[in-house]
């Protein structure tokens, strides 16, 4: 589904919403409210405590990129009691599981964790409740900020623009107590429930990657150590209840760059993954994190693993708040196909890449797809 430039239907009739999220708390009004672009770049809150009934034109995709009925499906459950277990037999076969899961779908949920939820559910639903202008404070157009604010999902080059407000916080692991002053210091408790949840879900990535490794026959003690050192962010979503949700997405279908994403969400439905065929809505196991591949671990994993598409839903009744922790090697890594995975004449089929030549393409062109993956791509002549 490519998310192409702005575009409007003009059958469309504006739709009156039951009260809801996005215009429960807004003022009585007698006419739709204008909405500039300046006025939509201050983010989908913004436009909501505005009082908004209909879309701005700018959030209406074209008739056949809007998105259709998704069918729920149950993704792989891994379980980390199991994967810790001392029986060989018992580790050795949730293992498998999630080395298919990977090889699959490329999303499966965990369970057992050890990971506090609520809390960091909590601060980030009171952050985006703070007045615009204190959450304004934090806006940048720079997608390369340690700390930023935004809306959409690449704003600044974004044709139709998605229905959702972001906080991102880089927390690389070597230096997050560097960084942690630089945070939003409204809540007044976001900086240590958030420190708190970043480190706990990089001791949890670590489980996880470890056992990657493990089940790909890959030895992992250098490579994990510059994981330890490696890049963390930590993406704050918002998606507010929409007027018309069946115009626009959350999120467009993307992939993410990294070696894994840690997701925790609130249990209103809206992560779709596709199957290569259709969209998959995602129903939320109860307690569970969703973990996906990366476009880096599909090409460390030479194309084994697979990173696949992946959008966000939103509807008309209720908000959604999701944390994407995603976990990579340093920026300046180059990376490539494990060595171990090229032995005995495999061919390689991927280029080499950085975290700079995705940041320099994600800067440059919109989004569409999995375009930067499908760069680093080689064609292998057919046999």
């Amino acid at each position: 589904m490519a998310i192409l430039g702005p575009a409007v239907d003009s059958s469309r009739q504006p739709q009156q919403l039951k009260p809801s999220t996005c215009n429960a708390n807004a003022p009585a009004a007698a006419a739709q409210p204008s909405s500039s672009k300046e006025e939509e770049l201050k983010g989908v809150r913004h436009l909501c405590e505005r009082g908004i009934t209909a879309l701005p034109p700018r959030y209406i995709l074209p008739p056949s990129d809007r998105p259709a009925l998704a069918a729920p499906r149950g993704i792989p459950v891994i379980d980390l009691a199991r994967l810790r277990s001392t029986l060989p037999s018992e580790r050795a076969a949730e293992l498998a599981a999630m080395d298919a899961a990977c090889c699959d779908l490329g999303f499966f949920q965990v369970v057992n964790h050890r990971i506090q939820r609520g809390e960091m559910l909590d601060v980030a639903r009171r952050f985006f409740a703070l007045p615009q202008e204190e959450r304004a404070r934090h806006m940048s157009p720079d997608i390369r900020a340690a700390v930023r604010y935004g809306t959409s999902f690449n704003q600044l080059n974004d044709g139709v623009l998605c229905w959702r407000d972001f906080l991102k916080l880089l927390c690389n692991p070597a230096r997050l107590d560097e960084v942690v002053p630089s945070w939003p210091e409204n809540p007044a408790d976001l900086r240590d429930v958030m420190s708190l949840y970043a480190r706990a879900n990089q001791r949890l990535f670590r489980e996880l990657i470890s056992a990657v490794l493990e089940a790909m026959g890959i030895m992992g003690g250098g490579v994990l150590e510059e994981l330890d050192n490696g890049t963390q962010m930590m993406m704050v979503n918002c998606f507010p209840a929409c007027p018309e949700p069946e115009l626009t997405l959350g999120m467009p279908p993307h992939s993410d760059y990294g070696f894994l994403t840690l997701l925790l969400q609130d249990q209103v439905n809206g992560l779709e993954v596709s199957d290569g065929e259709d969209w998959l809505l995602v129903d939320p196991h109860p307690g569970a994190l969703v973990v996906n591949v990366g476009d880096h671990l599909e090409i460390f994993s030479n194309g084994r693993y697979k990173s696949v598409l992946h959008r966000v839903r939103v509807n008309s009744t209720q908000s959604r708040i999701s944390v994407a922790s995603l976990h990579s090697l340093p920026p300046e890594r180059v990376i490539g196909p494990a060595q171990e995975l090229l032995a005995n004449g495999t061919p390689r089929r991927y280029l080499d890449t950085d975290l700079a030549t995705f940041l320099d393409y994600l800067s440059s062109a919109e989004g569409k797809h999995k375009t930067f993956l499908q760069s680093r791509r080689i064609t292998l002549p057919s046999s």
